[in-house]
Formats: C-alpha cells, sequence, structure tokens
C-alpha cells in the first residue's frame, strides 16, 4: 500500500491500482466519498476530504499526465512528486514561478534532459544526485561541488523560494533550475529550510586528492529536520551549535476513554503515548507543542454512527479546525503503522526500535484546557498576564522554563507533586552554595553521541553535568535534594534509574572523559613558536586540534608536528632570511627593494613576499645564492599566486612535511573524540537522566527563589499522600486560602489587595464592573494550579486539595471560521467542562451566560448552577444575571459570595475584597463615564435606567453596601529553618584556599568583636553565630541568601580581595562574574541582621584586612566614616 499526500488530502491507496482512477473528477468542498467494496476493508482507506477544488484538478491532470508519459513511473514515486507538486503550488515569488516552468514531473528532481545541463545519464553528477534523492524523496537535497551546496529542478525551486537564494545563471529559459549556498553560509539556509517545515539531505565530497579522469566520492553526511540540526563535522570545531528544542512526530486517536496523543522523536528514538484526552486538553497540547509532522488515526473519522464526521464535534469542532489548518496524513495501527511512518519519514532502517517512555497516568490531575491555559497565561495570551514570568527570575530561560511550562499545562500525578514540594523546601532551606546546574539539551546529547561528533565543548558540558551530580551526592545537604528530584526526573525521562547507580555511572563518565579531554584552564599543547615564521600561521594549523585531547594519548602525533614545525623554520630561516637582510642592508629612496616572510592565509602557506629585490648585476653578494633558488608560489591547482610570492623547493618539501604531519595529528584526535563518543553511547540514559535532573534542579531553585522574593508560601496540600488511595482525597475537599493576592502583582512591592477564600462548596459570585470578580477568579485559579504541582503560591497561607482537574472559563469570542457565535462558543466550552467535572474538581465560571438574551441566559445560568451543585465540586460562578437569586433553583451547597463596595462621598466604589451576601449594583454608569464614554450618554442612560427599570426608586437606592460578613484569619504555623553549618570541610589544598582560610579567620575575629560591642549597646546578651558560607567557582548562592543582608569576600583570580555588602547576593555574584577575567572568582559570605551592620562591618573589614596587609580592590568603600571606620585592635590574635 502507498500513501498519496496533498494538502487537503492523503489517500491510501493499493499498490497495484491505477492512482488516475482515484483522482478522476473533483470532490465538493469537505466531503468524503467512498471507494469499491474492496477498498472499504480495514487496509484500504477512501480519500478525506479536500479544502480547494483547483488544487485537487491540478494535481489529477499531473498524475494523469505523469502515467501517461512515463511507464516506468511506480506510483509511490507518483505519490512523492504530487507531494512536491502541492508544495510548488504555494510559491509565490516571481523567480520561482519561472524555474518551475521549467520542470517536468517524469523523476523525482523534476529535471528536463532536454535542458541545458539536465543530462541523467549514468555517470553524470545529475545520476548521482538523483540516486541520493530516490533514498530521500521528500527531503530537499544539496549536493556538494567545491566550495557550493547546489540544488537542481525541483530542490532548486524550493531553495529560491524559502531560503532567498538566486538561481544558478540568472532566469535564463534553455537550462534546468539550479541554485546553491556557498559553504560558509549552509547553516542560515539550512535554518531557513527548517523553519519552513522542509527536511534537508546534505550529501558531501570525499576530501582530498582527486585521480585524474575521475569524479569526486560523494556520501549522505546527515539530514536537517525541523528541530534537528545538522551536525556533520562539529567534531572537527571548537564552538557550540545551537539546539533547537525537539520537534516530534504527532500521532491522535480516538477511543472509548477520549483522545489518545502519541509523540515519537526521532532524535531521542522515544515514543510516548497520553490517553482520556478531552478535546480542548488535546489542542492545548498540539498549540504548545511544535511538532514536525501531523498523523491522524482512522478512528477520527469512522465513528461508530457512520457519520464519517470525524472530531468529537464533527466539521467545525476544536480539533477540526486545528487540524484541517495544518498537513497531515492519515494512518491505521495506533503504534505500529505510526513507528512504520516515522521510520518512512526519516529513512530510518527497520531494524530502528524506539522505546517507550510512556508514564503511568493514574492518580494524576487532567491536563489544562486551553481555555485554562490562555487565560492564566501558562499559554502566553496577549492581555493576559504571564504566569510563567512570575514563577521564574528573569535570567531562568529555555530547558527549565520549558520544563515548568510543561508541569502547569500538564501536572504531575499527586505524589510527585508531593515530592516537588518537598524538594522546594528543602533548597528554600538550605545555607550551603549550589551549583550552577549546567543544562544541556538530551536531543543534543543523544544525536552528537550517536553521530559520533561530539567536540571537546560538548565532553566539557557532559563532565560538569556529571560533576554537578557528584557534587550534590557528596554534600550532606544537597544530597537529600537529588534523592528526592529521582522520582520527577523519571517521570520527565521515563528512564528509571536507582540512585546508586546513577552516582556509579557519573563517577565513571566523569572519570573517563577526565583521562581523555583537555579541560577547561588545562594547556599541556603550547602552539609553535618560531622566530622566523609569522605566528598567525602556527596558530591557524594547530588551534584546530591542539588542547582537545590530552597529550598523552597523541604524544608521537605532537612529537612529530614539532619536528616538522622546526625543520620549516630552518628552511624558511635558510632560504628566506638572508634574502631579508640583504634588503634591510640595501638603503635606497622611494621605490627600493622590498620584501618580508609573510603567512598566506589563503593558502595555508608561509612565503617570501617582496619586488624589486633581484640585483641588476650578480656580484657574489650574501643574499644571491638565496634569491636564486626561489620560483613563483603556486596555489592546490597549480597556478600562480601572484607577482609578489615566492618559494623555494626546500619551504614547499618542510610545507608539505608539516601540513602532513598536522593533518595526521587532527586525524587522530578526531578518531579519539569520535571513540570517546563510541564509548559513552552505553551510558546515554545515565546522561539523559542526569542532565534532565539538573535542568528540574535549576526550575525548582530558580522558582524557590522567586518565591522567596516575592513572599509567596508553600501550601499544605491535603490528601496528597498516594497510600491513602483516592478515598483519602475526597475526604479532604475543601480549599482555604488565606492572604491570597493577584499573582501578577509583586507583594514586596505592596499595593496588592489580600483576600481569604474559605471554599466547602459552590459559590455564587456577584459584584460590580471593575470590582475584582475576574482577577479573584485568576487568582485562585492559578493559586490552585500552583499548588497542585508542587510550587509556591502568591498567599499567606494555603490548604489545596488533590484536584482531579482546574477548569477557568473567562469571556467568549466568536469564531467566524467554525461559524459559531460567542454564545455559541461559550455553550461549547460549559458542555465540556459540565461533562469532564467531578466532585473533586475546581470549576471557575466569569460572568455566565453574557451573550445571550437575559431572561433565558438566566435560566441556562441557574440550571448549570443546579448541575455544579448536584455534582458537588468546588468553585465560583460570577454573574451580573440578577435575576437568578429570583429563580427557584434546588441548591443544597451553593453559597452567595459578592466583591465589596463601600459607600464614600456619594459614590459607590469597589473595595476588590470577597465577603458574603449579593451585590446587585454593577457601576455601569461610573465604569463608562470612567472609560471616557460622553456625558450625554450616560446622562440619557441614566435617564432611561430611572424610567424603565427604576420604577420611582432613586438610583441612589441601589448604592447599597454588601453587608460585609469579616472573617477572622487564621494564621498557618510555620517552622523556622534552623542554620546549617558547615561540614566536612576539607584542608587546604592550594594558595588560594589558604587564602580564603587565613580571610575566613581574621573576618571571624574582626566581626565578632563589633558585633560584641554593638550587641552590648542594646543589652542583648546573645551573640549571633557567623555562618561563614563558600561559593566556589561554577557555583551560586542559596535562595536562603534572597532578601537577607550579607557581607561577602571575593577573591579574584590575581589573588586580590573585594568586600562587599549587599541584599541581592546572586545578583552581586552574576555581576561580579559578568566582567572580563572573574568568571571564576570565588566568594565568602556571612548573614548578618540588617543592612546598617552589614554596611557597618564590610567598613571595617576593608580598613583590617588592609592594616593586616591584605590587597584589595575596593579601598574607597573604607573612607565612609558611620561605618566602622574605628580602630580595633587584632593584638594577641594568632592566625592560622
Amino acid at each position: 500500500m502507498y500513501w498519496l499526500a496533498t494538502r487537503n488530502a492523503v489517500v491510501s491507496i493499493p499498490r497495484w491500482r491505477s492512482l488516475a482512477l482515484l483522482l478522476r473528477s473533483p470532490l465538493p468542498k469537505y466531503t468524503s466519498f467512498n471507494l469499491s467494496p474492496l477498498l472499504l476493508d480495514r487496509e484500504f482507506r477512501q480519500i478525506y476530504c479536500f479544502k480547494n477544488d483547483k488544487i485537487l484538478r491540478g494535481t489529477s491532470k499531473v498524475t494523469r499526465k505523469l502515467k501517461a508519459t512515463n511507464k516506468g513511473l511506480d506510483e509511490k514515486n507518483i505519490s512523492h512528486i504530487v507531494w512536491w507538486k502541492e508544495r510548488l503550488q504555494l510559491c509565490r515569488k516571481h523567480s520561482t514561478l519561472n524555474l518551475i516552468q521549467r520542470l517536468v514531473y517524469s523523476n523525482l528532481l523534476g529535471v528536463d534532459d532536454n535542458l541545458k545541463n539536465g543530462s541523467l545519464k549514468e555517470g553524470s553528477l545529475n545520476s548521482e544526485i538523483l540516486q541520493f534523492k530516490s533514498k530521500f524523496p521528500r527531503e530537499v537535497l544539496l549536493c556538494r561541488v567545491g566550495d557550493f551546496y547546489e540544488a537542481i529542478g525541483i530542490d532548486a525551486c524550493i531553495l529560491v523560494e524559502y531560503a532567498g537564494l538566486n538561481p544558478f545563471g540568472g532566469l535564463r529559459s534553455d537550462s534546468i533550475p539550479r541554485a546553491g549556498c556557498p559553504v560558509v553560509n549552509l547553516r542560515q539556509t539550512l535554518d531557513d529550510l527548517t523553519r519552513n517545515g522542509f527536511s534537508v539531505c546534505i550529501v558531501e565530497e570525499v576530501q582530498g586528492p582527486t585521480p585524474a579522469r575521475s569524479r569526486k566520492g560523494r556520501f549522505i553526511s546527515g539530514h536537517a529536520h525541523p528541530g534537528s540540526p545538522y551536525v556533520f563535522g562539529l567534531v572537527g570545531v571548537d564552538h557550540d551549535l545551537d539546539f533547537p528544542e525537539p520537534m516530534p512526530v504527532v500521532g491522535i486517536s480516538h477511543s472509548a476513554r477520549g483522545y489518545c496523543l502519541t509523540l515519537v522523536f526521532e532524535t531521542m528514538k522515544t515514543y510516548s503515548s497520553e490517553d482520556g484526552l478531552t478535546e480542548e486538553a488535546l489542542v492545548t497540547k498540539l498549540r504548545t507543542c511544535r511538532y514536525h509532522h501531523l498523523f491522524l488515526h482512522s478512528s477520527l473519522r469512522d465513528n461508530a454512527s457512520g457519520t464519517r464526521r470525524w472530531g468529537e464535534f464533527g466539521a467545525g469542532g476544536l480539533l477540526w479546525g486545528e487540524c484541517t489548518a495544518r498537513h497531515f496524513e492519515w494512518f491505521e495501527d495506533p503504534m505500529t503503522n505510526l513507528l512504520y511512518k516515522v521510520k518512512e519519514l526519516y529513512g530510518l532502517e527497520d531494524e530502528v526500535t524506539f522505546r517507550n517512555v510512556t508514564v503511568p497516568s493514574e492518580n494524576r490531575p487532567r491536563s489544562l484546557h486551553l481555555g485554562t491555559a490562555t487565560q492564566i497565561g501558562a499559554i502566553p495570551t496577549e492581555g493576559i498576564p504571564c504566569l510563567l514570568k512570575v514563577l521564574l527570575p528573569s535570567n531562568c530561560t529555555g530547558l527549565p522554563a520549558l520544563y515548568i511550562r510543561d508541569l502547569l499545562l500538564n501536572p504531575p500525578a499527586y505524589e510527585i507533586a508531593s515530592t516537588i514540594q518537598a524538594t522546594c523546601k528543602l533548597m528554600s532551606s538550605i545555607k550551603c552554595s549550589i551549583p550552577e546546574f549546567t543544562c544541556v539539551s538530551p536531543a543534543k546529547l543523544v544525536k552528537l553521541l550517536e553521530l559520533r561528533e561530539t567536540n571537546r565543548i560538548e565532553f566539557c558540558r557532559l563532565k560538569n553535568v556529571v560533576d554537578e551530580i557528584l557534587h550534590m551526592h557528596q554534600n550532606t545537604d544537597l544530597k537529600e535534594i537529588l534523592k528526592l528530584l529521582m522520582d520527577p526526573t523519571w517521570v520527565a525521562t521515563g528512564l528509571k534509574i536507582e540512585y546508586e547507580t546513577l552516582v556509579n555511572e557519573c563517577e565513571w563518565v566523569s572519570e573517563r572523559i577526565g583521562q581523555m579531554i583537555s579541560l577547561d584552564g588545562e594547556n599541556d599543547q603550547p602552539i609553535s613558536s618560531y622566530a622566523n615564521v609569522p605566528d598567525e600561521f602556527f596558530e591557524d594549523m594547530e588551534s584546530s586540534w591542539k588542547s582537545r585531547v590530552k597529550k598523552i594519548h597523541i604524544e608521537e602525533e605532537v612529537a612529530e608536528v614539532e619536528r616538522a614545525a622546526e625543520a620549516l623554520s630552518l628552511a624558511v630561516t635558510e632560504d628566506f632570511f638572508p634574502i631579508i637582510l640583504r634588503i634591510k642592508a640595501t638603503s635606497a629612496p622611494l621605490g627600493g627593494p622590498k620584501g618580508e616572510i609573510s603567512y598566506a592565509r589563503e593558502h595555508d602557506a608561509v612565503w617570501f613576499k617582496g619586488k624589486r629585490f633581484t640585483p641588476s648585476v650578480w656580484g657574489g653578494t650574501p643574499g644571491e645564492e638565496q634569491i636564486k633558488q626561489l620560483k613563483p608560489a603556486l596555489d592546490s591547482k597549480g597556478r600562480k599566486v601572484g607577482e609578489e610570492w615566492f618559494t623555494t623547493m626546500k619551504v614547499e618539501g618542510a610545507l608539505t612535511s608539516y601540513h602532513d604531519a598536522g593533518a595526521k595529528a587532527k586525524a587522530r584526535v578526531l578518531e579519539l573524540l569520535r571513540g570517546l563518543s563510541t564509548e559513552l553511547q552505553s551510558k546515554i540514559n545515565i546522561l539523559v537522566f542526569a542532565s534532565m535532573l539538573l535542568v528540574i534542579a535549576k526550575a525548582l531553585f530558580a522558582h524557590v527563589g522567586e518565591g522567596r522574593r516575592r513572599k509567596w508560601v508553600f501550601p499544605t496540600l491535603t490528601g496528597f499522600n498516594s497510600s491513602k488511595g483516592v478515598e483519602s482525597m475526597d475526604e479532604t475537599k475543601g480549599m482555604k486560602i488565606i492572604g491570597l493576592t493577584p499573582y501578577w502583582f509583586d507583594v514586596s512591592e505592596g499595593c496588592a489587595v489580600q483576600n481569604t477564600v474559605d471554599m466547602q462548596s459552590l459559590f455564587l459570585l456577584t459584584g460590580p464592573n471593575g470590582g475584582g470578580k475576574s482577577s479573584l477568579l485568576r487568582s485562585i485559579c492559578a493559586a490552585a494550579l500552583l499548588g497542585i504541582c508542587g510550587f509556591m503560591v502568591p498567599a499567606e497561607s494555603a490548604f489545596i486539595p488533590p484536584f482531579d482537574s482546574i477548569m477557568l472559563h473567562m469571556k467568549s469570542y466568536d469564531s467566524p471560521a467554525d461559524g459559531k457565535s460567542s454564545f455559541q462558543v461559550e455553550m461549547s466550552e460549559l458542555r465540556s467542562i459540565i461533562n469532564g467535572t467531578t466532585s473533586r474538581s475546581l470549576v471557575l465560571v466569569d460572568e455566565i451566560c453574557r451573550g445571550t438574551e437575559t431572561e433565558k441566559g438566566t435560566c441556562i445560568a441557574g440550571s448549570i448552577v443546579e448541575r455544579l451543585d448536584e455534582i458537588g465540586c468546588l468553585g465560583i460562578i460570577s454573574t451580573h444575571l440578577h435575576g437568578i437569586f429570583a429563580l427557584p433553583l434546588n441548591t443544597k451547597n451553593t453559597i452567595y459570595k459578592a466583591m465589596g463596595t463601600e459607600f464614600i462621598d456619594g459614590q459607590t466604589k469597589p473595595t476588590w475584597k470577597l465577603v458574603d451576601g449579593i451585590c446587585r449594583e454593577s457601576l455601569a454608569f461610573e465604569t463608562a463615564k470612567k472609560e471616557g464614554v460622553a456625558v450625554a450618554v450616560i446622562q440619557r442612560a441614566e435617564e432611561l435606567y430611572s424610567s424603565v427599570y427604576a420604577k420611582g426608586v432613586s438610583l441612589e437606592g441601589f448604592n447599597k453596601r454588601v453587608d460585609q460578613v469579616g472573617s477572622e484569619r487564621d494564621k498557618l504555623s510555620s517552622s523556622r529553618a534552623q542554620p546549617v553549618s558547615l561540614s566536612n570541610k576539607s584542608k587546604p589544598t592550594n594558595k588560594m584556599e589558604v587564602l580564603r582560610k587565613e580571610v575566613e579567620s581574621i573576618v571571624t575575629l574582626i566581626c565578632q568583636k563589633k558585633l560584641m560591642e554593638l550587641y552590648k549597646q542594646r543589652n542583648t546578651s546573645e551573640l549571633p553565630v557567623l555562618n561563614f558560607v563558600a561559593i566556589a567557582a561554577r557555583e551560586q548562592p542559596p535562595p536562603s541568601t534572597i532578601g537577607a543582608s550579607c557581607v561577602y569576600v571575593m577573591f579574584r583570580p590575581d589573588k586580590k580581595l573585594y568586600i562587599g555588602e549587599t541584599d541581592d547576593l546572586d545578583g552581586r555574584v552574576r555581576a561580579h562574574r559578568s566582567k572580563d577575567g572573574m568568571q571564576n572568582a570565588s566568594f565568602l559570605y556571612f548573614i548578618v541582621p540588617g543592612k546598617s551592620i552589614a554596611r557597618q562591618l564590610e567598613t571595617l573589614i576593608i580598613n583590617q584586612l588592609l592594616s593586616q596587609g591584605f590587597s584589595l580592590t575596593n579601598l574607597a568603600d573604607g573612607k565612609h566614616q558611620n561605618f566602622g571606620t574605628s580602630n580595633l585592635s587584632l593584638g594577641g590574635v594568632t592566625v592560622p
């Protein structure tokens, strides 16, 4: 069976059936048709539907023409050509359209062999390209030809359209379409193509000399896919490659449980499935996941009713609209056929296996609905405060931010949420410094190791990853955090690894990389340097392989290069230097002889460059013999370089020997690097697990730091103990949040109105416009979501039950594309919410039924309130439909709540406080006036209101404040973290460590003496203990320093000291390390009670250390008259 994909249709056809029969007549818009009974079998499905009849007619004509003119072209290749034909129809550039006119569709390249350069004869370059194209027919093929990557035919048209390249030969109509890019622009070209959804196959030339009358050998060096860049040759360069977020292939099917989403990652060779999704949750995942290709299972269209209208709502549903706007294909068996299609899409061998990393979904909340995710900013939405931005500091981006976003959209199992909260609490209390947490993309790690393209930089990062794991293991405070992170990492990776196994394997990896790779700061292979050879030459020739691996592994190759470099220097000195001396000895006015030993960078050579140096009369003077030996310098193709460049046979021989030795050494280095990649392939699972663990650790540490800065708290998670099962969760249903603030307000900056929400049942909420109803609903939704994810919440204290789903519905807008009014959209969303609500759900609906007539809308709203009350969920329904209180509602647990108002100076104003009761004042006129509506319009509105609705009652009669029922706030007791003293301190091992110990001892004596004086003045008998904490290179302060006054000492690499004080130690450390040469600076700090004391101690320490002979860089800070200039005697103090 073969699959024909077009822009709007995908057809599965038997191999023996004529494609022209299936595409003979156009189909009506968005319709399906039945094939013969034979094709109704499960293996032969019909065409799905079409959006554009014109495209279909064009495709049908092309197919019939192909069948008529190419008897030998099989139907599989025809489907590929039609696939490309469809994409060419989307091209709009004038130059591209001219190229398309020269295409023929008799081969996969679209090359017309009757045009110039169009020969497809065996042995030609075009024939070779066609063979490569046949292996990956749906990828753009770029073939290396000299200093360019070229494409022909269809691929050339794609390059011109999407990569902004000009066609070779302009727009000549007698030549086949050709385009390409220089070698140096390959990355940019690949980025342009993959960004537009294309995959690219790259063909490289075999490097080295080519025998006469023979074509250079070529091979497929790799592929570039959306989310998976081209990495060939990266092992030989010492720079980084930006690796985008991997893009999976997505498969969607439908079952009795709901929708099933399958994600297949080609790079990771993994797949995972999530079943039981609602349509809204599925669309949310599709909109937050950049995917490479979309496959839909036939269960979406072949429903039980036989209507052939796929999707939960049929045509016009959310999923229907999401998928029809994109290209997709159908598949049959939910997993086997999907994995086969992924292998076909990426050109993988049948033997390639994919690992199932699906994590059990029992005992966990459902994923967020699209409306919920957008209305709290979990998905960035214009005009909505972004929740993700307030959870992390601004400098925490990339992989940690993606992890937090994914956790919000897909809340973890209750047990994992408890683990995350326990981890965050430990992170908040530790006092020791923490690692930098090196973040490496698992997809990048896997691809580089599997393709053996890992370079020295990436090996150093891998060593940093495993070393940071070992650092956490060896630190008493961090070890418990490391153990707690094991389960969240298992959920994120699908890999179940024991703690001891992780530590042991990390030790092996660290030792192995350390044995092979030259790490940062190591330099046992200096670049060659000789007096008469330009240093730039040796730098360019040797920097590409030296200091990549340790010298012990390439001693023989290094020695050979050193001998060759010495021989080259000797040859240059003997053949060129006498000429230089002769020219210098010749004193002549302008126009005299000139000459120098120069580096010809383009030719990787050291030659003599000069003019007018040949003597007019040969007299046997010094240098004449060397001048006679000179000959014109030639390039690699034997052409003369220029009139001023010269060389000798001896120098050329020495250059050749040096280049050969360098090439041998570089080949050996690459062999060792690739060999190390091969060794580490068996540890890929460990490395993926370790890298993801550090990503999670960095994300949680960053969240805890930001939460402490914003004065958020850890909620009490009631009923999250999985050992008691779901029954215990039903027993702890109520939610109580004290001092709740909107998550987008920064409490540390003030100006936030706090509310207490004690929710044991459903609330029916009323309040004026601008009274804070919508803000309250968003705040409650965010706090509940953060709680069930294990994060800190914006409140003074909180009790959060284990919700099985959190659903927030705000104002609806119409959807013209689906033909739905705003009220239709609202009813569709409310239907989904009601169907998915249980007694353990949190339902928040803002201004229900606002899009239809008041009377019927009020009755629908009342019926929905009754339904939710019957279910017994927690939630809030806000409304301006005050007639709902006159309805005979059959409710048992619903409580009336309102947003408070107060009457000031004859005007009703909101308090933004949640109170008991009903508020019938909307403040509509005041709101309109505030927004600038004309006074005459408002006055007329008031007249109409008085005449029709007030019935003789003055407007002021409605300005009644709602009786506010105050409730006493119960403060949650929180235990204060005890100070953690440093332990397991190692003995000084180097000069910097000795200096740190000496400074710590002296600073301790200075500060204790000063603090004793201060405390005597305050009549306080207690003296706080100074807990010194060291921050080594590549470490950072813990979250416990946030908002605390700290005094610190910076140890610079030049052994000088910097003394400072701050309330933002993390920011100050980053600022110091951002300066040149300070990246590896270490610090020593201690926390003091208050900024005033910190400033006094800062000045005192500067003066005292200076008097003790230490070298300081900030002497000016020691001249503050009011801060610690008193002279403290350190007599009798013995400094160890």
